[in-house]
């Protein structure tokens, strides 16, 4: 895997590509290479914008060379109408979109690094102008209400044979209300929070929850003790209906 240095160096190389090549704005990282560049290893990504002239965009999408000019791309692909995925041949891995300066308003991103900027250049740009408001928590009755609705839905598909769709409702939906539920069983920790995704970094942030991830999250053919395991947990920090519990509990012996 790339190291940090190597990383960094790699975003200096495409600053420098950018600014040789005429018509670029701006080179702004995002995430681990951007604002929050203390969370930098050699598992993070390059997530970048560059910031082209009016009416340039569709050139530097349709032709790469300054990005193959600095090392040749192994592989590509459009992921948006404003940018791509790329591996490197040398392993670096990277995300990127290319905006002009009036699009990057509508760019729903948190706060960017400027790597580097032409003279005219309002830096101020790299800021998102609608700032990313932090999701309303959902109400406890909610979140619990979901939980077991997915675990017996997910149940009656176990049963079914319909085991990817039980795998869904159970290690996946169900399993997403236990993070949104962690932060009332446990203090956060740090790390971080992602504001697009609430299991980003979870084991740093809720470590006595993740402790029952692999129960909780144990495959494809393993629905039936994931849901048990979920049920269980619930039940240990909530009050909720027992009728509820008592269904779920009546499939999972149907499904032993």
């Amino acid at each position: 895997m790339p190291t940090p240095a190597q990383l960094l160096a790699r975003l200096a190389d495409i600053a420098r590509s950018l600014e040789r090549s005429g018509h670029a704005l701006a080179l702004i990282g995002l995430g681990s290479v951007g604002a929050e560049i203390d969370r930098l290893d050699a598992y993070s990504d390059l997530d970048f914008f560059a910031v082209v002239a009016p009416g340039y965009k569709q050139v530097y999408l349709s032709d790469l060379a300054w990005l193959s000019a600095i090392c040749s791309i192994a592989y590509h692909f459009f992921n948006t109408a404003d940018g791509c995925k790329l591996l490197f041949a040398d392993g670096i891995f990277g995300e990127f979109a290319v905006f002009e300066p009036r699009e990057l308003g509508r760019a729903t991103v948190a706060k960017g690094r400027v790597i580097w900027k032409a003279a005219d250049f309002d830096e101020a740009l790299a800021t998102p102008s609608t700032p990313i408001e932090p999701t309303a928590p959902r109400s406890v009755e909610w979140l619990i209400g979901e939980a077991l609705t997915n675990l017996y839905v997910g149940l009656g598909r176990y049963r079914r044979g319909e085991k990817l769709s039980a795998q869904r409702f159970i290690q996946h939906y169900a399993v997403d209300r236990v993070i949104e539920l962690a932060a009332l069983i446990e203090p956060a920790q740090g790390g971080g929070r992602d504001p697009f995704a609430a299991e980003r970094r979870f084991e740093q942030r809720y470590p006595q929850t993740a402790r029952e991830l692999s129960q909780f999250v144990p495959g494809y053919d393993r629905s039936a003790e994931s849901a048990a395991a979920i049920l269980s947990y619930l039940e240990a920090h909530f009050p909720f209906n027992s009728a509820m519990a008592q269904v779920i509990r009546n499939l999972l012996a149907e499904a032993a």
